[in-house]
């Protein structure tokens, strides 16, 4: 399996290339600086330097030619502008799912957050405001298409505390709990191996069930 990740640079997609490296796949990070090549390198994966609000779809596309599934773990991060939060959150991933169409790679996962179907607290800031909008503008907007294969994986509360192996994943709500990014980061390897979650919105919350079992759980 060929995997592209989209932010590779990520504290996510690192987990997540490091996880499927090391199940002996081939991984691709899309990285916009190229002094992250090696923090990249060092997971087992290949980098593509590219600038995700400046690519077109047909410059990236070239670059997940023979890929079996993309994922979306981009994001402008802390101390961004709201203007970012539009141009990375929601385009980038837009741009990701029209350069994976041309490429002719269906499998799409992205990663979103909990809470993006209320309308976000206006106390938090313009730019929590934005990121909430742009997220949940990315849903809809990736949502629609008929070319994707599309699992949305919704993570709570993220912290980079040591993964336990145990998640609850629901296509329902949830209640609201902690999840440490290298069991976020497992999910997703786990939802690459599993096409059946195509379609699917994925609430992820820390919990009691093992993530294969959880995975296997939300096809049936």
């Amino acid at each position: 399996m060929r995997t592209v990740i989209a932010g590779g640079h990520g504290k996510i997609a690192l987990r997540l290339a490091t996880v499927v490296a090391n199940q002996g796949h081939e991984v691709v990070g899309v990285v916009r600086n190229p002094d992250h090549r090696a923090d990249v390198e060092q997971t087992g994966a290949a980098v593509v330097v590219a600038d995700l609000e400046k690519a077109s779809a047909a410059d990236l596309a070239p670059h997940l030619k023979g890929a079996d599934a993309v994922v979306f773990a981009a994001g402008a991060g802390p101390g961004s502008t709201a203007e970012r939060k539009d141009t990375v959150d929601r385009a980038a991933a837009e741009l990701l799912a029209d350069a994976a169409a041309q490429a002719g790679v269906r499998r799409y996962v992205l990663v979103s957050s909990t809470g993006v179907d209320q309308e976000p607290d206006p106390s938090r800031g313009e730019v929590w405001v934005a990121y909430v909008r742009a997220k949940k503008a990315a849903e809809d907007a990736l949502r629609g298409r008929t070319d994707l294969d599309l699992t949305i994986l919704r993570p709570g509360p993220l912290t980079d505390d040591p993964g336990v192996g145990k998640v609850a994943l629901s296509t329902g709500p949830l209640d609201r709990r902690e999840v440490t990014r290298d069991d976020t980061a497992a999910v997703l390897a786990a939802l690459l191996e599993a096409p059946g979650t195509a379609g699917l919105t994925l609430e992820l919350m820390g919990g009691d069930h093992d993530v294969v079992g959880a995975v296997a759980a939300v096809q049936a």
